[in-house]
């Protein structure tokens, strides 16, 4: 069965899709098979991999409202090892469509069904919003990535995602996990980092991942070549960190003691 991680954060502008991204390539390059699914209507993991949109035929959209199969919407990326199911700005009427359909909630989980051979890691771009699009995401994961800005507002939100994550741990998905937190724009010069990460750190322990994502100009510029920071410029901070989270989280997955909580515990 494949590991299917949903990345999720209600705050925009915490490097959410920047992560799903470069966690995705990342565990590409450690040689897993890796579906990275866009989840957001923005689109913006679906640009970061060039893909020309208007000439898709089939997207995510058609996945949860159509009920076509994940795989034919399925498109390869440079990375072998990693596919991508695209998403374009059709997906924000998914969330009014929806509303009335039947088991609406688990729409993706049962598309993801056909998939329980085909690769070892699912990634999920979620919206930056708590959801109907992020509701699917969250029941059909085993575990749930929260990137986290580096920065006080941030903090701010946590309680909410959590206390979601709870209820559909609860109600929908009993096997919702947290995966972990990821600090990302960490800046080792800026005392306010380093104070978001002492607190973090003091109620989440072990939740939080030991990698840091850097703020990294490297980062910011590969998706507008349409490619992953790993095709971009391997040798930058925030490309070697995210390297470095793909192992730590592969390091997790392998570890004979679970590093995953519900969400209750995490609260």
């Amino acid at each position: 069965m494949p590991r299917v991680i949903a990345v999720a954060n209600q705050k925009g502008g915490v490097g959410k899709t920047t992560t799903a991204v470069n966690l995705a390539a990342s565990l590409a390059v450690a040689e897993r098979r890796v579906l990275l699914i866009d989840l957001d209507p923005q689109g913006n993991a679906s640009s970061a991999f060039g893909v020309d949109k208007p000439a898709l035929r089939d997207t995510v959209y058609n996945v949860l409202v159509d009920s076509t199969p994940m795989e034919a919407c399925i498109v390869g990326t440079e990375l072998t090892g990693l596919d991508l199911a695209p998403a374009t700005t059709d997906l924000a009427g998914a969330e009014v469509e929806l509303v009335s359909a039947v088991a609406r909630e688990h729409r993706l989980s049962r598309a993801l069904a056909s998939l329980t051979t085909r690769y070892d890691y699912i990634i999920i771009d979620c919206p930056p919003s708590l959801g109907l699009l992020t509701l699917n995401a969250l029941t059909a994961a085993s575990s749930v990535l929260i990137p986290l800005q580096c920065e006080f507002y941030a903090l701010e939100g946590m309680s909410h995602l959590l206390a979601t994550t709870e209820l559909i741990r609860t109600h929908l998905n009993r096997s919702l996990g947290i995966e972990g937190i990821v600090l990302t724009m960490y800046d080792r010069r800026n005392k306010l980092s380093y104070q978001v990460e002492t607190e973090v750190l003091d109620y989440f322990r072990d939740l939080v991942f030991t990698t840091r994502i850097p703020r990294n100009v490297r980062l910011s510029e590969s998706p507008s070549f349409g490619k992953p920071a790993v095709l971009y410029d391997v040798t930058a901070p925030g490309t070697v960190a995210y390297l470095e989270l793909a192992t730590e989280l592969i390091q997790r997955s392998q570890a004979p003691s679970s590093h995953h909580a519900s969400a209750g515990g995490a609260a």
